[in-house]
C-alpha cells in the first residue's frame, strides 16, 4: 500500500509541473467482482466481495480530487464507481465503450481529473485509444487489481499501470 501512495504522490507532482499545459489525468479501473451464478446474465450485480473492493478503490483513491467519474451503463461498473463518486460529491456520467475516446469525450474531460470504470476488455482498449498505441492487453477475468493512470497534455501522453491488490 505504501508503494501505491508513493507512486500516486509522484504522479501528482508530475501533474503540478505540467499544469500550465492543461493536463488531463485519467484513472481507469475495471469493475470489481461480479456474480457469476447465471452465465446468461449480461448485467450481473457485484458480489459482497465486489462491493467491499469498490469501497477499497474509493479509499485508495481518496487523495485524488476527481472532477468527473465515468462508467459504462452496467450495474457492476456503476456500483464500482459509486463510492468514489460519492466521496467526491459528484455524479456518474455514462460512456459507450464502443465510442470511448471520441472528440466529445476528449472535449468534456480536457484539463480534468477523471475516473473511468470499465470492463476487462474495454479498459485496456480505452487506455490504448487515449495513448494512440496498442500498449495494454485485455485483462484476465480474475484480475481486479489494475489501475491505469494516463496523463495527457498538448505535448505528451504517458501512462502508468499499477497493481493494487486488496
Amino acid at each position: 500500500m505504501k508503494k501505491i501512495i508513493l507512486v500516486l504522490v509522484f504522479i501528482f507532482s508530475i501533474q503540478g509541473v505540467s499544469a500550465q499545459s492543461e493536463t488531463t489525468t485519467y484513472y481507469l479501473i475495471r469493475h470489481t467482482d461480479k456474480v457469476l451464478k447465471n452465465k446468461g446474465d449480461r448485467d450481473p450485480d457485484l458480489t459482497k466481495k465486489g462491493y467491499l473492493r469498490a469501497q477499497k478503490w474509493a479509499e485508495v483513491l481518496s487523495d485524488v480530487k476527481f472532477d468527473m467519474v465515468y462508467s459504462s451503463n452496467y450495474k457492476r461498473t456503476i456500483e464500482t464507481a459509486k463510492p468514489t463518486a460519492k466521496a467526491n460529491n459528484i455524479g456518474i456520467n455514462f460512456y459507450d465503450p464502443k465510442k470511448s475516446y471520441d472528440k466529445a469525450f476528449q472535449k468534456a474531460t480536457k484539463g480534468k481529473t477523471v475516473l473511468i470504470v470499465g470492463h476487462s476488455n474495454s479498459t485496456p482498449s480505452f487506455v490504448n485509444k487515449i495513448l494512440g498505441e496498442s500498449k495494454y492487453v485485455e485483462i484476465d477475468e480474475s484480475n481486479y487489481t489494475n489501475l491505469y493512470i494516463v496523463n495527457v497534455n498538448k505535448d505528451s501522453k504517458n501512462s502508468t499501470l499499477l497493481h493494487v491488490d486488496f
